[in-house]
């Protein structure tokens, strides 16, 4: 998913990344699926967070929008932007992008 938003990116909402990893600490209570950042494997520059909700029967909702958002707390205070890579769309306003099973499998067959 994230080499798909990779080669996704840039588009209108959010620029290009030239690193897109995942962000926990080791006891798990902060666990980010999705970092777009400058350079890896330590970022100067967050250019946004974002979770994974591949559930069959479940859109990203305001839950997952809250838990996004308090992550994104405990890792940076900057109001980095936020996305969403649902499998069943989202339920809930306030993301700056989501991208779904069509946006990120078309990539693959650029």
């Amino acid at each position: 998913m994230r080499e798909a938003l990779a080669r996704l990116l840039p588009d209108a909402n959010l620029p290009a990344a030239p690193a897109i990893g995942g962000y926990w600490t080791r006891t798990n209570d902060v666990e980010i699926d999705v970092v777009g950042a400058d350079r890896a494997p330590i970022a100067n520059d967050l250019l946004f967070v974002g979770s994974v909700k591949w559930l069959e029967n479940s859109p990203f909702d305001r839950r997952d929008l809250a838990a996004l958002h308090r992550n994104r707390a405990a890792l940076t205070p900057a109001p980095v932007p936020v996305i969403a890579l649902p499998r069943s769309g989202t339920d809930c306003a306030g993301l700056d992008a989501a991208y779904g099973p069509a946006e990120l499998l078309a990539e693959w067959s650029s």
